[in-house]
């Protein structure tokens, strides 16, 4: 179990190291933001309460924050409605078996279909409360829907590869 859990934080890590480097370093446009942040909330796994998938989401989003973005808060404010919306995310896609079998979803025991659609909910939400609280109002309708129809697609295929990098081991 140690070193099950070992190797959830080391990929973990990894992944918010990614991250800071998409922030840092791959801005292609004002249009499009690449995240990972709410598959990495998602592949936190199913034994760990809300409150403390709230705390790690809080602490990973904070690291962004200060380390890439500069705003304090920004990923913050998107990233918490996320981890604290996972497990319903999850029960409405796959139902209360996982959670009655303790198990977490992997896209080799859920399908692609089943983990794209909870990838998609928890981006969508992410994604909206991050750019209309980065735009402050402040920007017009035409640019939010471009932003999040930009970033949706390239950062969905990102938390794709994410979620089969953390469930590598679950063959």
């Amino acid at each position: 179990m140690m070193s099950k859990e070992l190797g959830f934080f080391g990929r973990y890590m990894l992944l918010l190291i990614i991250q800071l480097l998409l922030c840092n370093y791959f801005m292609m446009s004002p249009y499009m933001m690449l995240t990972l942040l709410p598959a990495m909330v998602l592949s936190i796994p199913l034994r760990y309460t809300t409150p403390q998938v709230l705390l790690i989401a809080f602490g990973t989003a904070l690291a962004v924050d200060f380390l890439a973005d500069g705003v304090p808060g920004l990923n913050v404010v998107a990233l918490l409605p996320v981890a604290f919306a996972r497990k319903t995310f999850i029960r409405w896609v796959f139902g209360t078996e996982l959670f009655a079998r303790g198990e977490d979803f992997s896209i080799h025991k859920n399908g692609l279909g089943k983990v794209s659609l909870v990838i998609l909910l928890s981006l969508t939400l992410f994604l909206i409360l991050y750019i209309w609280v980065d735009g402050s109002g402040m920007r017009p309708g035409w640019f939010f829907f471009a932003r999040f129809f930009a970033s949706l697609p390239a950062s969905y295929l990102l938390s794709l590869l994410a979620i089969i990098y953390f469930s590598i081991n679950d063959r």
